[in-house]
């Protein structure tokens, strides 16, 4: 694990000065920041795993994946598993698919996540959207908790469409219009106010 982005501290001192919600929210979790991992098999498997599925649902069906990979989440391992053997994690067939797709590419030198580093956001996402079972959700996790990137707003996440429903009154789903005022209000600092946000509604820090 590596400690919180290095653009954490100037983010919360002007997220706080444009937005009373985020002053608030910034406040009340003072303390906390995003945790951050330098493994993107590790991060890319969690986050097909939490796919379309509750917090809790999918930190339940990691462990068992955590436990079948003997806790070394690795391409190598996993490319030994057997598709049962994954499958009685809780991992739906498409899952798995992705999952062992993702790790053969890794092996085979298919996939090469440094070149993400060159990468603006949206190509980033693009590329990372070539993978199976990972589309845009996912690629966005992965720039926010693997590359660190400082602007992901992303506004398929259930979690955060609850959360701005929340703190700022408006109905579930908010409004498009609204969501994009705040992405320009929060701009570059989208990563930070939507991990705010996510600690509104849940007590449990999200990490991929």
């Amino acid at each position: 694990m590596k400690n919180k982005p290095k653009y954490w501290n100037k983010a919360k001192r002007i997220l706080s000065k444009k937005d009373k919600i985020m002053k608030k929210l910034i406040y009340q979790y003072k303390d906390k920041s995003l945790v951050t991992r330098n493994d993107i098999f590790f991060s890319l498997c969690k986050s097909i795993i939490g796919q379309q599925i509750s917090v809790a649902a999918a930190n339940s069906v990691f462990l068992k994946f955590k436990k079948r990979c003997k806790n070394k989440i690795t391409a190598k391992v996993v490319n030994k598993l057997s598709y049962t053997s994954l499958k009685s994690c809780g991992l739906s067939r498409q899952k798995v698919k992705g999952i062992k797709d993702l790790a053969k590419k890794i092996k085979n030198k298919k996939f090469n996540p440094n070149l993400i580093k060159k990468m603006n956001d949206e190509e980033a996402i693009e590329y990372l959207s070539e993978l199976k079972q990972i589309g845009r959700w996912s690629a966005e996790m992965i720039l926010l908790f693997t590359f660190n990137r400082s602007n992901i707003w992303p506004i398929q996440d259930i979690g955060l469409l609850r959360a701005v429903s929340n703190n700022y009154n408006k109905k579930y789903f908010p409004p498009k219009i609204f969501l994009n005022k705040l992405y320009k209000k929060f701009t570059p600092y989208c990563s930070v106010a939507t991990w705010y946000l996510w600690r509104s509604i849940d007590n449990e820090p999200i990490q991929y």
